[in-house]
Formats: C-alpha cells, structure tokens, sequence
C-alpha cells in the first residue's frame, strides 16, 4: 500500500490549495485529486446532500486505490467526516477552520471567521468555536457567492471585490487582528482580502497544518511512500471544464495529468 496515491477531494477547485501544500510536505507521493465542480457549492447544501455526495468522492478515490483520503472541503468535514470514518476503514484527514490559533494568539480578543453557510451551521464549528472562543468576540460570515466566482475562475473580478469588502469590512469595526478562511477556495482571495483588510489583520488559513497532519499520519500507520521523484504521479479529476483547474494549478511544476470525468 505504500506506494499507492494519497486521495483528494473538494466541492470543487478550492481544495488544490490544501493539494499544492501536501505536494510541498511530500514530495514523494502519488497524489489523485478530485474536483466536484459539478455539484459546488456544498455550503448551500443540507447535511444528508453533503453527506451523500462526500460518500461518492471517497468511493471513487478508493476505486482508484487510494491508501488515505484527505478531506480538503471544510464543509464536507465538519458535516461528513464522521459518518465516512465510521463507514470505511482507510484513514481520513478533515479540515476544520483554524479558529484556536486565531483565537489563542489574538491580541484584540476579535477574531473574523469567513466560511460556507455549511460550515457555519454544523456542529462540530459550533463545538469548535465554543471551545476556544469563549472569552472572544468573534464574527462569522457566510461567504455567499464566493465559491461560485472562483469555479468560474473570477478570482480578480469587480465582483469578486465587491463582495469581500461587503463581507469583511464591517469586521474591521470590531477591532479584528486574524481572520480565520473557512474554506479551501477563499485561500485563493488573499490577496484581495489583504487590500480590504490591510496589513494589522493576519490571515489564518489550514493548508500547512493539513499537510503535517497527513504526514503524520502516514508515519503511524507505516504508509509513506519513498516513490523516486522521476516516477512520482499526480492526477487530477473534474466533472466539468477543466480549463479552470488547469490554470489554478499551473504554477506547480510536476508530473500531473488532468481529466474530466462525469462522476
């Protein structure tokens, strides 16, 4: 099994962030990612939706011989990780918005948090941020319509702007110094985000620690691969056009494949 790839997937594009940052962490392992662009965004969608679509994204990675499935779609973990995990016997990774660090190293006691309508309603955000946020004043905002530009690949659109600075400058009334990203796609916006909130707000997102939560568990379970750089594959799936995932992951300069497939 060591050899075999890590799997991947997402409601749609956003997860290749978490993708370029396990590609960093592991340079020696078979990566196959999977893009359901055709049912983004999950955000919008009811638990029993989400749950069923995770179940498919997980089935099709296991087919292709996947030893360890990361979940890289915050909405798809905080509402169907622990259904997979009781479901299948492989190892998962699950992403859940970086609310402690933000909130443990806060110096204003505000914290931002910018999610899916999906991820703000589950329980376990709801646990999550109870934890560690009960002596700080945090704002949630559903990032409505955001997840959507980006799959169209509008990263930079008036649009686009429009909508953060609606959602994130109020926040700046609340003193915020970290705003949490809630979902793989919004890492994409940083640096719009960083032109609305400036330099005083740091911007927390979850990709690295993802990363070293993978490795590590691939460590425990004696499944990392030590696959010779000039053989290593990565291949990636969308069911729709895939021009869009194509020039989001252009700038990584590996072996890597994309196909669209209707799964």
């Amino acid at each position: 099994m060591n050899n075999h790839p890590i799997g991947l997937f997402d409601s749609g594009i956003g997860g290749t962030s978490i993708w370029k940052e396990v590609l960093k962490l592991l340079p020696n392992e078979n990566t196959i990612y999977v893009a359901d662009s055709k049912n983004a965004p999950y955000g919008e969608k009811s638990a029993d939706e989400i749950i069923a679509l995770s179940v498919k994204n997980t089935e099709f990675l296991m087919e292709k011989g996947c030893k360890i499935i990361v979940v890289a779609c915050n909405t798809a973990t905080t509402n169907a990780i622990t259904h997979l995990r009781k479901k299948y016997s492989i190892p998962f990774i699950g992403i859940e918005p970086a609310i402690k660090p933000a909130a443990l190293n806060s110096k204003t006691n505000a914290i931002g948090i910018l999610a899916t309508k999906g991820t703000l309603s589950s329980k376990l955000f709801e646990k999550t941020a109870n934890e560690y946020t009960k002596n700080i004043t945090k704002i949630e905002q559903d990032g409505e319509g955001l997840v959507p530009l980006i799959e169209e690949g509008k990263l930079n659109s008036e649009e686009t702007f429009q909508l953060l600075n609606n959602y994130l400058k109020p926040m700046l009334a609340f003193n915020i110094d970290h705003l949490v990203l809630g979902c793989t796609h919004y890492p994409y916006l940083i640096p719009q985000i960083k032109n609305i909130l400036g330099s005083q707000v740091k911007i927390i997102d979850s990709g690295e620690a993802v990363a070293k939560q993978t490795k590590a568990v691939l460590e425990t379970t004696n499944l990392l691969a030590e696959i010779p750089l000039e053989k290593i594959k990565h291949t990636l799936y969308i069911n729709t056009n895939k021009t869009v995932l194509e020039n989001i992951v252009n700038d990584v300069k590996v072996n890597k494949q994309i196909f669209e497939e209707d799964f």
